[in-house]
């Protein structure tokens, strides 16, 4: 009988074992899984992510370094950082963060992909320097336009304590558009025009949360690259405030062309089309489902008026989370350098990359 006994109560004891083991290892896992990492995976900006989690190890850390204590752990809630202050680092942390590592490249304009549209096409670029040029193509009215803008760090952030400024930090930024004939196969899909944007800014946080929140004193280069009579180029000097709420951002900015010497001056005019300065809204609600940015200039002529206007669309869309869908309009003058004093109305669809 005792026999019998032992045979009959080991499958017992093994289905006992290895149920405990299950509950163990299911114990383990909810620990690992249940925390609080799942808002960190949904933060698009990359130091704000890292803070969110160094956080949240600090405090399982805590934890399981003390098991026995029962006093109780509170966890660092790691607010979002608005769009200027992670754009410009105005609070400070990318350095804190980053430390000795080298400061990451971030946004500055809007960089997309997109096939568009245009209601005319410019086959003869002028300019009162090199006259009337009739290009040697025909223009599709459809092309793919794409623009790529970054900047980086250059100067470090300085603290201050004057006039309202409590820190200063030099940045250099460099954009390139490029308008592509790319189903111009007649004419061997040219590249219609690229355009080159270097540019220094010298960004003062006054550390505001909310309202002015930056003043930027900047110097921008625009130039197409071409010789000869479709030579297009400026310099200019900005001044551009930057305020903020909870889900919009504006930046205006003023601009004073350098001016260059006579017979060198490929658009002596350009400021009568493009006018002399130019307001960006941005408009982001905070479940990150769309973003709207509206771009506007004027040149302030009552009698000879002229303005430009484009509105960029973007919503998230499954693509390794790395784009947007994203749609354009544009209409008015200087939509690019060769078409400075140009008119047309512009209708792009494709995809947007990164924060802007």
């Amino acid at each position: 009988m005792l026999t019998d006994k032992k045979f009959i109560n080991l499958p017992v004891i093994a289905a006992s074992f290895c149920l405990g083991l299950l509950c163990a290892v299911h114990s383990i896992t909810s620990f690992a899984v249940a925390d609080n990492s799942v808002p960190c995976t949904s933060m698009a900006d990359n130091i704000e992510r890292l803070e969110c989690y160094d956080n949240l190890n600090a405090v399982q850390l805590q934890k399981l370094k003390s098991p026995q204590a029962n006093v109780p752990v509170e966890e660092k809630i790691t607010e979002p950082r608005s769009y200027l202050t992670r754009s410009w680092d105005l609070d400070n942390k990318d350095d804190e963060l980053l430390g000795e590592h080298q400061s990451p490249l971030k946004p500055h304009h809007v960089s997309y992909l997109i096939v568009r549209s245009s209601s005319d096409t410019n086959q003869q670029p002028d300019s009162p320097t090199h006259g009337v040029t009739t290009l040697p193509i025909t223009l599709d009215h459809e092309e793919v336009k794409f623009q790529f803008s970054q900047k980086a760090k250059v100067l470090n952030p300085i603290k201050v304590h004057f006039l309202g400024i409590t820190s200063f930090r030099l940045w250099g930024a460099y954009s390139q558009q490029s308008s592509w004939q790319a189903f111009n196969s007649g004419n061997s899909s040219p590249f219609r025009e690229t355009i080159y944007e270097p540019e220094l800014m010298l960004t003062m946080s006054t550390g505001n949360q909310s309202g002015l929140k930056l003043v930027n004193f900047g110097y921008v280069h625009q130039s197409n690259g071409r010789n000869s009579t479709l030579s297009r180029s400026w310099n200019r000097m900005y001044l551009q405030g930057g305020w903020e709420s909870e889900t919009w951002s504006a930046l205006l900015r003023v601009w004073k062309r350098i001016l260059e010497a006579e017979g060198q001056d490929d658009m002596p005019d350009i400021e009568d089309y493009t006018g002399r300065g130019d307001l960006f809204l941005r408009w982001a609600p905070l479940d990150g489902t769309q973003l709207i940015g509206l771009t506007l200039r004027n040149n302030f002529n009552q009698e000879q008026n002229r303005s430009f206007i484009q509105l960029d669309w973007a919503t998230p869309i499954k693509l390794n989370q790395s784009a947007k869908l994203h749609i354009q309009f544009t209409s008015g003058y200087g939509e690019s350098l060769i078409d400075y004093n140009f008119r047309q109305t512009t209708i792009g669809f494709g995809v947007s990359f990164r924060d802007w």
